[in-house]
């Protein structure tokens, strides 16, 4: 089945650009800490959630044997409380989901084995890296419900956008016209730098095209 239009163009989208489209209709979406740790630094991909919970000595649980339930081009977000302590994603793991063609993994805490991730080139992006396994420490509490990321509130199939400048995630319902009006956005910016190039003062460049009310919200244009 082929996508959308809007959908092909919107895979070209800087964070940035969505950063701004999510400001503009106030939505949150912006992941503080969250940064590229391995692999190509660029994901694009509908979540699937997975949330950890410290070791309950009494009934254990592991870190999760849910690699088999991930689709091709969907992207792992795994919420360890933003730990930093123990990782819940390794080189097992990195070396599978390259085989599996997953889009990439976004863990709110620390992963490890990097170097693997690096070899298999597969996107890997957290708050940082630490050796020390989460097998006896964490174990998983939920698959496919909400779920932290960074500051950023994740469900289950909303988009989950990385680049080098860190990771963005659009509500599912919410995907078309957030990534439409980055994509309208992007016009308007390259005109402003076509005519700053062209020698338009950069002031008059941006008043023309109205730059500095690009990401303003409708509310707030509306008041």
């Amino acid at each position: 089945m082929n996508e959308p239009q809007w959908l092909s163009q919107a895979r070209s989208l800087s964070t940035a650009e969505v950063s701004d489209a999510l400001d503009f209709f106030n939505l949150p979406g912006s992941a503080l800490g969250i940064r590229p740790i391995a692999g190509p630094a660029k994901i694009f991909g509908q979540a699937f959630t997975v949330r950890f919970a410290a070791i309950d000595h009494s009934q254990p649980g592991t870190v999760g044997d849910f690699i088999d339930r991930l689709e091709p081009d969907s992207v792992a977000v795994m919420d360890n409380g933003g730990r930093l302590d123990c990782t819940v994603w390794g080189g097992i793991l990195s070396q599978l989901a390259a085989q599996k063609r997953i889009g990439g993994t976004v863990v709110n805490g620390v992963c490890r084995d990097t170097a693997e991730a690096d070899e298999a080139g597969y996107p890997l992006y957290a708050c940082g890296k630490f050796m020390r396994t989460g097998k006896d420490r964490v174990q998983v509490e939920a698959y496919e419900q909400p779920v932290m990321l960074g500051d950023v509130r994740v469900c289950q199939g909303d988009l989950v956008i990385g680049d080098a400048d860190g990771v963005v995630v659009v509500p599912r319902l919410r995907m078309q016209e957030v990534l439409t009006k980055a994509l309208e956005t992007r016009v308007v910016e390259a005109q402003i730098l076509e005519a700053a190039l062209d020698g338009m003062p950069l002031v008059e460049a941006r008043k023309k095209y109205g730059y500095h009310t690009l990401q303003r919200s409708a509310t707030t244009l509306a008041a």
